[in-house]
């Protein structure tokens, strides 16, 4: 039996970049295998139910799909250089962090890939080459095609349409400006250390927005703070560095914060309400919920912008409230003076209305 983990994805891939980073910094012995057709069309679906990537295969055959799963089982097997803080406010602030990372950030990497023709070619390359290697080129560029179309279909329900474009634009450029300031003083978000809400970030700002050309060229490269610190995550120094004495929050990440709790929580209010739409029509109670329910609207810096809702984002929100409940009364009170000073005081006690439990890329109603 072999040692080594195996990781299934690509560089093109969000979620990909957030786990192949972690097993870096955690120094997991891995296989980085680039996903070919039948692994991604075949193999995978057939282990995990679903067509994703990354998919991580452990030694003993064990096939772990969706990021933070993945990252959930490997820090029991590798508790060295925990990536989740042990202090109350750096634990919740990093998860919090990570939710907003996965589910915020989708439709802005989306954009900056699919709606800029000159990025294509990228794409073009690299995925026809891991689906196809060795097969000629007009056998690459159709299997490509079909995988770019059925991606673009997307587009809509994540809210990448023309009329925000601007919105989406507007407000990534404020969210960078903010991250470059704060990656001058600090080289991770917590400290010397990455933490999870590190490798979620990085998955937007390297698999799309610091490799595709366009977003690299006009985004990326003119804020040379963020660029050192995807370079950084890219090729970390294994279970190196500390978080923060004192369990303290930098006051560089003040405007992730606002945005996580003015426009990120009225999304996650949203979505809660369709959900309880969805369970209010037959069949009802335990069945696998669609991907994405009806519409929600709510801020993105000063607009607003609408997309679908996804179930899947309350079962990351609640993850976070588990965590919060089992924190003993003076880690829970640490917290709650932070959040009060956040103007967010009962944000985690934000009612899902019902427990949900995670099925591959969906989310059920527990019995």
């Amino acid at each position: 039996m072999s040692t080594s983990y195996v990781l299934h994805g690509w560089h093109l891939s969000y979620y990909s970049g957030k786990t192949r980073a972690y097993l870096r910094y955690k120094n997991v012995p891995f296989v980085d295998h680039e996903v070919d057709a039948i692994t991604l069309m075949r193999k995978i679906p057939a282990k995990t139910g679903a067509t994703v990537m990354p998919v991580v295969v452990t030694p003993e055959g064990e096939w772990l799909q969706d990021s933070t799963h993945i990252v959930d089982v490997l820090e029991q097997r590798f508790p060295d250089a925990p990536v989740l803080p042990a202090t109350p406010r750096q634990r919740i602030v990093a998860e919090l962090l990570e939710m907003w990372a996965d589910e915020w950030w989708i439709p802005t990497a989306m954009h900056y890939r699919w709606s800029f023709p000159e990025n294509y070619a990228l794409f073009e390359a690299d995925a026809g080459n891991a689906l196809l290697p060795g097969f000629p080129r007009f056998a690459k560029k159709r299997i490509v095609a079909y995988v770019a179309a059925r991606l673009r279909s997307y587009l809509p329900s994540v809210g990448v349409v023309p009329t925000q474009f601007g919105a989406m634009e507007r407000w990534t450029e404020d969210m960078l400006d903010a991250l470059e300031q704060h990656f001058a003083t600090l080289p991770f978000l917590l400290g010397s250390k990455p933490s999870i809400a590190d490798f979620a970030l990085l998955g937007p700002l390297y698999g799309h927005l610091g490799r595709d050309p366009m977003p690299k060229r006009t985004l990326v490269d003119p804020r040379p703070h963020l660029k050192a610190w995807i370079d950084r995550m890219n090729a970390p120094q294994p279970g190196s560095g500390e978080f923060l004495a004192n369990d303290d929050i930098p006051a560089t990440l003040q405007p992730l914060f606002d945005a996580l709790f003015k426009e990120f929580w009225p999304m996650l209010a949203g979505i809660r309400d369709e959900l309880h739409k969805a369970l209010a029509t037959p069949p009802p109670q335990r069945r696998r919920l669609p991907r994405a329910l009806g519409a929600v609207e709510f801020p993105m810096g000063r607009y607003r912008f609408r997309r679908d809702a996804m179930p899947y984002t309350l079962w990351m929100l609640q993850r976070i409230q588990d965590d919060y409940a089992q924190l003993d009364a003076a880690a829970r009170a640490t917290v709650d003076a932070w959040l009060q000073r956040q103007d967010a005081a009962s944000a985690l006690q934000l009612d899902i209305g019902t427990r949900l439990q995670r099925v591959g890329l969906h989310v059920m109603v527990e019995r």
